[in-house]
């Protein structure tokens, strides 16, 4: 029988740090931790990737240790749904601070299952008033007349030259350096006027529309251009397996670049071969916000090829 501390923070800003305080006899004896940072109440404790890798490796009779009950649950329908896993599980739930620091919350009798209901109605309404005022207090601030949120970065002169400058192929982490704000700053801008749409005619923006007098394999080399573009990891093993051999042969052919803990592959290719990737990836990505934040990037990749003489 083991002890298995549950920390959690609702958004990147706060820390954790006084749950830590709460259970430093327990982490200076050893005690593992579960986390899950910057994740809301709204989401169900059962849903949080922390809380179930603690209960994938709990053993019957371990017990579950938090700083406080809101760190693990805030509404009944939580706690109602919690409830019967730990009992099925023969595990324990304690809090170590307060009125409820002597009772185990998982116990299957019918007096703890009152309390625990009671404190999970509490919870729920605690939560509901903390948005309810926050509510009103942003309406009565849009009625007297102030203004809402922090200034903007940039003034719509600078906006413009933003923009211009993205589309003329200046990356976004060069342009954050340029006007000195942050990178998701400048995405911001630019999905505000957008400059980072896909747009549905993905070759247009790699075909030369004026070939003049050329001749027929410089008009080709014009219409078809081999360019450099770095695959982002995710999407290069989903089109690992698709049926289209050039597209196949292409990533087989890259090299493979690592970048912290995720990776890229920079394939040099004809324009219609990476466009050829898109097709072939954008609805099998659209399932998650990873895949399809990879995608984007891809996308955004290809479309920003600018092709010089």
């Amino acid at each position: 029988m083991a002890d298995r501390l549950y920390l959690r923070h609702s958004t990147d800003k706060q820390t954790d740090a006084r749950q830590r305080h709460a259970l430093a006899v327990l982490l200076a004896a050893g005690a593992p931790a579960y986390e899950d940072p910057a994740t809301s109440t709204r989401v169900l404790s059962l849903d949080r990737p922390g809380f179930r890798r603690l209960l994938d490796e709990a053993a019957v009779g371990d017990t579950i240790r938090i700083a406080d009950a809101a760190r693990l649950f805030r509404s009944v329908a939580d706690i109602i749904a919690l409830r019967p896993v730990l009992i099925r599980r023969g595990l324990h739930l304690r809090v170590e601070s307060g009125l409820l620091s002597g009772i185990d919350l998982a116990s299957d009798d019918a007096g703890t299952k009152m309390m625990v209901s009671v404190l999970g109605a509490v919870l729920e309404f605690q939560r509901d008033m903390i948005s309810e005022n926050t509510r009103e207090g942003v309406a009565a601030a849009a009625a007297s007349g102030k203004t809402l949120g922090r200034p903007a970065a940039l003034d719509e002169g600078e906006v413009v030259e933003l923009v211009e400058a993205y589309r003329e192929g200046t990356a976004v982490k060069a342009l954050a350096r340029q006007y000195d704000i942050a990178p998701k700053t400048v995405r911001r801008v630019l999905d505000a006027a957008g400059a980072r749409d896909v747009p549905e005619d993905l070759s247009a923006p790699l075909d030369d529309a004026d070939s003049g007098d050329v001749t027929d394999g410089d008009q080709a080399a014009d219409v078809d251009p081999v360019v450099v573009v770095d695959v982002p990891g995710l999407v290069a093993e989903h089109l690992a397996d698709v049926a289209d051999e050039a597209v196949r042969q292409a990533l087989a052919d890259g090299q493979t670049i690592r970048r912290g803990q995720g990776y890229s592959v920079r394939v040099t290719a004809p324009a219609s071969v990476h466009r050829a990737m898109i097709e072939h990836s954008a609805t099998a990505l659209m399932q998650s916000p990873a895949s399809r934040k990879a995608h984007r990037i891809h996308s955004d990749r290809v479309t920003a090829v600018r092709i010089t003489p």
